[in-house]
């Protein structure tokens, strides 16, 4: 059965360019793989999308649509814009969240050229689809938690997220600013982000072609209609600076949302920071066991927070089954679970998001600590 097998564990296993390499699968991964094909071919469903993936596409860009026209074409007082910019950037993040995300791991649709068509929505948010999938696909899924490979825990001289990351005195209140920050992310996404990877062609420690032909296409053409549908329409309708305003609250809240469901699966007390291995040696763990002691899942009993962050809760079962559809999660969660605790694989999961988001913010505190050293440090 296609559709099962991680993209993630076939990168991890393949040496070269100096990048961190994985001992092989003690059982764990093939194990589960087996069990997850079994339940698929029980059930009689499809790993890929359904109509239930469908109607949610649906749903979320009927959201998004209607909020946006309410917003730009109907609005005429701040108090009838302001709700609808919120619910505008609450139905960017589900898009985000959902419909590109399963896309761009291929997981939306059985058919590659549906996959690329819906992952294209994410270059309509403002992103490069194509970047992303080096981003994320390949430097956090591969290298997950690791210093100096996996680009999402990279803040720079701003934030401290790992051991292995230098400490600066200012970082010793990172938990209080980090959430500011956070909401730059999409601002920092439309105008630098994409932009600098492609002219260095590397991210991180990672290198990918740089965008061509249809790939350089998709890139451009993506910036310039999300800069028009997001600035220039609105401009012809309202004030420059109220529409510079509000694409500023509404990039900065959607920014939050998205930042902060990403890194209370990753950066949070619960999960492993391993330290990058010397040159030449591989990493302690192999790629699987890595991915699950590397990830938190968080309200696995919420089945709204489930809709609306598309699964991403179980951030776990995503990890090792990236190209599954996040609609069937829950129930691979059950079989995940189990067999980490057969083989006696720590398992962790937050009951609530609320308690993922503290974990995180005592993360952030331990980490800007200065009795907490470099990891390596003498």
């Amino acid at each position: 059965m296609t559709g099962v097998a991680t993209r993630g564990s076939r990168l991890a296993a393949s040496p070269g360019g100096g990048k961190p390499r994985f001992p092989s699968d003690p059982g764990f991964h093939a194990l589960v793989e087996r069990r997850v094909r079994a339940y698929f071919a029980a059930s009689g469903l499809s790993a890929r999308g359904n109509p239930r993936m469908y109607v949610k596409t649906a749903v979320l860009l009927l959201w998004l649509g209607a909020s946006y026209a309410l917003l730009v074409f109907a609005a005429t007082t701040w108090w009838q814009a302001a709700p609808l910019a919120v619910s505008l950037a609450l139905a960017m993040a589900g898009v985000g969240f959902s419909v590109q995300h399963d896309a761009n791991h291929a997981a939306y649709s059985r058919h590659p050229a549906v996959n690329r068509l819906m992952g294209l929505t994410l270059d309509l948010l403002g992103a490069s689809s194509y970047l992303w999938r080096f981003k994320h696909n390949v430097s956090h899924h591969t290298y997950t938690n690791l210093a100096g490979a996996d680009d999402d825990i990279d803040l720079g001289l701003l934030g401290r997220l790992s051991p292995a990351q230098p400490r600066r005195r200012f970082h010793r209140v990172q938990q209080f600013y980090l959430w500011f920050l956070y909401g730059l992310l999409i601002p920092k996404w439309h105008f630098v982000y994409d932009f600098k990877n492609v002219a260095r062609g590397r991210i991180a420690r990672n290198r990918f072609p740089r965008p061509r032909g249809w790939n350089l296409v998709e890139l451009i053409g993506g910036k310039l209609a999300f800069f028009g549908w997001a600035l220039v329409v609105p401009a012809l309708f309202h004030p420059v600076w109220v529409v510079l305003l509000f694409y500023a609250g509404i990039a900065f809240l959607l920014g939050l949302v998205l930042s902060v469901v990403f890194q209370v699966a990753h950066c949070v007390e619960e999960a492993d920071f391993p330290a990058p291995p010397p040159a030449g040696e591989r990493l302690r763990d192999a790629w699987a066991v890595h991915q699950v002691h590397t990830t938190v899942d968080f309200a696995q009993d919420s089945r709204l927070l489930t809709w609306y962050v598309g699964g991403l809760n179980f951030q776990i079962e995503h990890h090792l089954f990236p190209r599954v559809c996040h609609v069937h999660y829950p129930r691979i969660a059950v079989i995940v679970a189990a067999t980490c605790a057969e083989l006696g694989i720590r398992y962790r999961a937050h009951d609530s998001l609320w308690g993922a988001i503290a974990s995180h913010w005592r993360w952030l505190r331990r980490m800007g600590s200065p009795r907490v050293p470099v990891m390596g440090a003498a």
